[in-house]
């Protein structure tokens, strides 16, 4: 992660990242093999998306689309109590993502007599959700895309999910279905994503992908961009705490490696007032890897993309962490909803050791899918608003208005020397006010 240095502040780095940024980029080799299996599936539809799946998945069915007697089998077979959790989970997503829909309100005001001015917000028609598989059946992102997706009246939602290991992962599956999923199809990859995005004979386009996934599902939405719209630019999870000299290291470290092992090139970094704690930390992290069974990822993303920082002030440790912007940023202070004031650039704030980043990934109901890599200097996570198009509207009913508008149009186009624009303009303004058309001999009966 690239600190942003516009303004000096004082630190002691007591660990710094050995890693080098450019490899957490989207390398030639990925931006070239998506960019062909997008062009082959363009070409070639259903027949290319089964030849991808089978080579990177070893998975090709006549049909990738659950039908509703094979999701009924896949539901029944996941214990009743993870069904529980996951419908009580989703309840808070919904209950959030519904919040968050009332908080945006349509509105038609009248500037002039009789011209109306208005704002309406209109769900996309379909959206694709891509809830990621590999190492971990991540079933936590269906709440995040589809529940949302449908709060925010999406009509048709379909949703890609892969195998793991060659199993069904019946979780994931469950989850998409009570999300609301439309479509669900047994699909990964690329090939997911590209099918969504430009359709197939079986799989029809989308207007939005929404979803996390590896590299090369995000270069994927990355080129895809554009003719579809999408969530967010994603890469690697990242996590920064702020913590002062009465934060619990022992909890400090835990929640950093917490988010570690999300994969080998995630930051987890800590910005602290106490070089004591900050020491602890480091001593606690160095004593709890080596016992994790996630140490395969969370060891090199600590080792490679961890830092930790020593700062004189609270307010020095906010603006450092403004600078990382980063996906991720837990208040561990005295205070810590100060932090609602004093800092501005991050993807979601979790103030207090009563909560940690772990529960806005699963369980707490705001959504997990959030900017990286600096992102968030210019935008926010997914929430309902993403679904919906803020589209406006307006109507001249007033005659004498219609005609004082068509004069000063004229007028500003012909400033820009848009003489078509004008000429729509002086028509108004000679049908409804009596003016003179110079360009023509045309006149209105009144």
């Amino acid at each position: 992660m690239t600190i942003v240095t516009d303004q000096p502040i004082s630190t002691i780095d007591l660990k710094l990242p050995s890693g080098d940024a450019a490899e957490r980029g989207s390398t030639a080799d990925v931006r070239q093999i998506v960019e062909g299996v997008i062009s082959d599936i363009r070409e070639r539809g259903d027949e290319a998306v089964r030849e991808y799946s089978k080579k990177f998945d070893d998975y090709a069915p006549d049909s990738f689309l659950l039908s509703e007697e094979q999701l009924d089998e896949i539901v029944a077979r996941v214990p009743e109590q993870v069904l529980e959790d996951i419908r009580f989970v989703q309840e808070q997503v919904r209950h959030m993502a519904q919040k968050q829909l009332e908080s945006l309100s349509d509105f038609e005001i009248e500037t002039l007599p009789g011209v109306l001015l208005g704002q309406k917000h209109v769900p996309i028609q379909a959206a694709g959700a891509y809830i990621p598989g590999g190492k971990y059946p991540l079933l936590a992102s269906a709440h995040m895309t589809i529940v949302t997706a449908k709060v925010a009246g999406v009509e048709r939602v379909a949703a890609c999910t892969p195998l793991i290991k060659g199993e069904v992962p019946d979780a994931t599956v469950a989850a998409m279905r009570l999300a609301g999923a439309d479509e669900i199809y047994l699909l990964g990859g690329i090939q997911a994503v590209a099918a969504m995005a430009v359709g197939t004979e079986t799989i029809a386009p989308v207007n939005m992908l929404a979803g996390p996934g590896n590299a090369f599902v995000a270069e994927a939405k990355r080129q895809l961009f554009g003719e579809v719209g999408i969530d967010l630019f994603a890469g690697p999870t990242e996590v920064l705490i702020v913590a002062d000299e009465h934060a619990d290291p022992f909890v400090v470290a835990v929640d950093l490696l917490s988010q570690a092992e999300h994969g080998p090139d995630s930051p987890a970094i800590l910005i602290t007032t106490s070089e004591d704690l900050g020491r602890t930390v480091i001593e606690h992290i160095d004593a709890l890897l080596p016992g994790m069974s996630t140490r395969d990822f969370a060891e090199a993303a600590w080792r490679d993309w961890g830092a930790v920082h020593v700062v004189t002030t609270l307010d020095d440790a906010y603006a450092l962490a403004d600078r990382y912007a980063s996906e991720h940023v837990q208040i561990l202070t005295q205070q810590p909803r100060e932090a609602l004031e004093k800092m501005h650039d991050y993807g979601a704030l979790f103030l207090g050791e009563g909560t940690c980043v772990s529960y806005g990934d699963k369980v707490i109901g705001t959504n997990h899918v959030l900017p990286t890599r600096g992102a968030a200097r210019y935008t926010g996570g997914l929430w309902v608003g993403k679904y919906l198009r803020t589209v406006t509207y307006q109507e001249v009913v007033n005659e004498e208005s219609s005609a004082f508008l068509g004069e000063l149009c004229g007028r500003a186009a012909r400033v820009e020397r848009f003489e078509g624009h004008a000429r729509s303009g002086d028509i108004r303004a000679a049908k409804y006010g009596g003016a003179e058309l110079p360009w023509t001999e045309h006149t209105f009966q009144r």
